[in-house]
């Protein structure tokens, strides 16, 4: 038996245990868990400072150091999404819908676990305990298997999270991580049929497409977010600015970031020499078309692979359209159907714009960054899925459901 399949039988057996626990139960795991973060924020620091170390000694990019970088407020971050969640309402036993067969026959559709859930991610240590937390509440076990960039992060974090819901009466193997960072167990946990029910893969497009290629598990990819900002011509001036600014700027190498602003050349003039400015002054390196390049006429010349790129950051395209249509045209073709935003006064605009754009988001008038678990007011996310089957855009506890059918009866059979 190999190590990943042991540790998949391990989850399996625990996810049995987990479907019987209480709301209760759970709530009072996660709290506990919570707790324990806090307590242990110096020790976690100190394991995060050698991941961040041999980051830079590697020579990560910047933004990419920051999604790897705890301090205390960002544990403190993670402990209270681990409460809100917590506080949720129990998405497992939820009726969905009910109805009365013509043969008195009650049949209902009720919310269930998922059963195993294997969780493979880069980068952000925050991911462990949010996806675990995430998992837990839904009454799954979960198998988690982060990047090696994070190997100490992750390992403190896991430790923590499983010692202090042990300590609660769940059981062990709710929560498990693999250690072992070597891409092919990757590829065994995708092929572990019958023990784990569902693979969420968050990271590299490339990650993703060759988990799905080699797994046999259902595969829910959360790959690269080519977000877009598009200016419609009605647009409040400062309000565009504003959102193209915090969209690109607040955190650059997060999935939900803007990689690319489009601007109707009945506002560029007035928006982008201004908008230029700010870009600048924050150290964004913008590559733009003819059309963006005549109001800022220091951004480089954008080519054709610059418009399905993610970034991941300080790097933004630019580019001026004649039309809603226009927009709604490059966005379908170059993005990666993850978040969008009009910004626009103009209601038939923005309905063309929301029914129009293909994404697991549309925005009018919110930045992109507003995409997100804790802003949506879930506790945190395990990811934001641009798949259309299951689950899409940011997901929750409830989206780690699935549902089964309970029939009520008196007796009845079949003539």
């Amino acid at each position: 038996m190999s190590k990943i399949s042991d540790i998949a039988k391990r989850a399996k057996a625990a996810s049995r245990k987990m479907a019987l626990l209480t709301d209760d139960a759970r709530k009072n795991a996660l709290k506990k868990a919570a707790f324990a973060l806090r307590q242990s924020d110096q020790a976690i620091i100190a394991a995060n400072k050698k991941d961040v170390a041999s980051a830079r000694k590697k020579k990560y990019a910047p933004a990419l150091i920051d999604r790897l970088t705890l301090n205390e407020k960002r544990v403190d971050d993670m402990a209270r999404a681990l409460e809100e969640i917590a506080e949720q309402k129990d998405p497992v036993g939820e009726v969905v819908e009910q109805w009365t067969t013509k043969d008195g026959i009650l049949i209902k559709k009720v919310r269930v676990p998922l059963g195993v859930v294997g969780m493979i991610y880069e980068s952000r240590p925050n991911v462990t305990a949010e996806s675990a937390a995430l998992c837990f509440k839904a009454a799954n076990a979960v198998i988690l298997r982060g990047g090696s960039e994070a190997i100490q992060s992750n390992t403190i974090l896991a430790k923590i999270f499983s010692e202090a819901v042990a300590e609660s009466g769940a059981p062990k193997d709710a929560v498990l991580l693999i250690t072992d960072t070597d891409r092919k167990n990757i590829y065994e946990l995708a092929r572990q049929d019958g023990l784990v029910d569902l693979i969420i893969a968050r990271g590299s497009e490339e990650m993703v497409r060759d988990i799905k290629k080699q797994g046999t598990v259902p595969v829910l990819g959360h790959g690269k977010g080519v977000c877009h900002v598009y200016v419609d011509r009605s647009a409040h001036p400062r309000m565009a600015e504003d959102i193209a600014f915090n969209s690109k700027v607040q955190r650059p190498g997060v999935c939900n970031a803007m990689e690319t602003l489009i601007v109707h050349k009945a506002i560029a003039e007035e928006l982008l020499p201004v908008l230029g400015q700010r870009y600048k002054n924050a150290g964004v390196e913008l590559r733009a078309d003819d059309g963006a390049r005549k109001y800022i006429p220091s951004a480089k010349r954008a080519s054709e692979k610059d418009w399905p790129m993610e970034y991941l950051d300080l790097i933004l395209s630019v580019k001026v359209v004649d039309s809603v249509d226009q927009a709604i045209d490059h966005i379908n073709k170059y993005g990666s159907g993850h978040t969008d935003v009009i910004v626009s006064q103009d209601a038939s605009s923005v309905e063309r714009f929301v029914q129009g754009v293909d994404s697991a988001a549309v925005f009018h008038n919110v930045s992109t960054r507003m995409h997100d678990g804790g802003v949506f007011g879930l506790g945190a996310e395990i990811g934001i899925s641009t798949n259309k089957l299951h689950a899409r855009g940011t997901m929750g506890a409830r989206d780690l459901t699935t549902t089964k059918y309970v029939a009520e009866g008196s007796g009845q059979i079949r003539k």
